[in-house]
Order: structure tokens, then C-alpha cells, then sequence
């Protein structure tokens, strides 16, 4: 895996780990020599995880449409930004740049960002491994509604394992090289 995509959030959220989960994520990728690929926000969990990739000298591609550069909150400092005019060109172009799909905490947009892949992925349009990074347990309430999901089966179990989750970082990417994913899914 040489480029992942972070999903997540334009604010820091309501505690300091969301932050710190970023900082680690970011470390991570800089000492494995992982690009990030991101929305290209300097605010936020967006920034920090930014920031801290280019602080231990590694490589940040930033995809933002042009409506969000006018609002001044692109990063001036990534290796790489693509101006795109709207946000389904930049989920798009993430896709296609990266080798693989992780949320850190974030509002409706990261989870629509991470629910595209994950439909993509179960119906054969990408093979790539995608997760969640489970910081201070932020994603346990959505853990659950998948978990309902295959109960009530509007999901089957191979699928839902498909999205990879982990609080820890080195943990979480160490399974993402052993993603095998499943066969696409048949409507007989």
C-alpha cells in the first residue's frame, strides 16, 4: 500500500483523543512511507493528521472542490492538491489515487465518504481495504447498526467484515495488507 485516504472530520470534536488519534495516524503513515490522501483542510482532525505527515517528512495529497478553496481552508503546505469542482469529482479522485480507505472520527461527511467505499467494495467496483479507526470507542454506536443491519439481513456477515476496525493504529494498517476481499455480491 503505497496511498491511503483518511476520511474524517473539519473539527477537532469534543474531546482531545480525536486529535492525538490523528497525530498517530499520521506518524504511522510518515514511518511506513504511506502517502496520505485527504480532503485538503488545514482545520480540524483534517489538519492534524495533515500536519503531522509533513512534521516526520512524508508525503500529503490534498483533493478539495473549488467551492471549499474559497472559503480559505486548504492546506498551503501538501506535497500535491487537486482542485476539483465538486465533492462527487473529489471522493472520485481519492478513490482512484488511493490504495485503500480509513475513517477517523468525523460528522455526516466522513461517514457518507466511508459508506461510498463500502458499497463500491461490496458490489465489486473496488477491491481495496477499508476500515474505521475506533478512537475512544467513537465508532462503537455505528459497529452496532452494522451488527443490526446483518440481524434484521440487509447485510450479509461476509460483507460487514469486509470494513476493517481497529482502535489501534499499527494493528489497523497491519490488516489492511492482509485484506482478502470477499467474492462480489449476487442478487439470485
Amino acid at each position: 500500500m503505497k496511498r491511503l485516504a483518511v476520511f474524517c472530520g473539519s473539527s477537532s470534536g469534543a474531546c482531545s483523543s480525536y486529535t492525538e488519534g490523528a497525530i498517530l495516524i499520521g506518524k504511522e503513515l510518515a514511518r511506513r512511507e504511506i502517502t496520505l490522501v485527504y480532503g485538503g483542510a488545514s482545520v480540524g482532525i483534517m489538519g492534524a493528521v495533515a500536519d503531522t505527515v509533513l512534521q516526520e517528512g512524508g508525503q500529503v495529497i490534498g483533493v478539495m472542490p473549488q467551492l471549499l478553496i474559497d472559503r480559505e481552508i486548504s492546506h498551503q503546505n501538501v506535497t500535491e492538491m487537486f482542485i476539483v469542482s465538486s465533492m462527487h469529482e473529489r471522493k472520485a479522485k481519492m478513490a482512484e489515487l488511493a490504495d485503500g480507505f480509513l475513517a477517523l472520527p468525523g460528522g455526516p461527511g466522513t461517514l457518507e465518504e466511508f459508506f461510498e467505499i463500502f458499497t463500491w467494495a461490496q458490489i465489486g467496483l473496488h477491491q481495496k481495504p477499508f476500515g474505521l479507526l475506533n478512537v475512544n470507542h467513537y465508532y462503537d454506536p455505528l459497529i452496532a447498526l452494522l451488527q443490526h443491519m446483518v440481524k434484521e439481513q440487509f447485510l450479509q456477515e461476509k460483507y460487514k467484515a469486509m470494513a476493517i476496525v481497529d482502535s489501534d493504529v499499527g494493528t489497523l494498517l497491519d490488516k489492511f495488507y492482509k485484506y482478502e476481499p470477499p467474492t462480489v455480491k449476487e442478487y439470485r
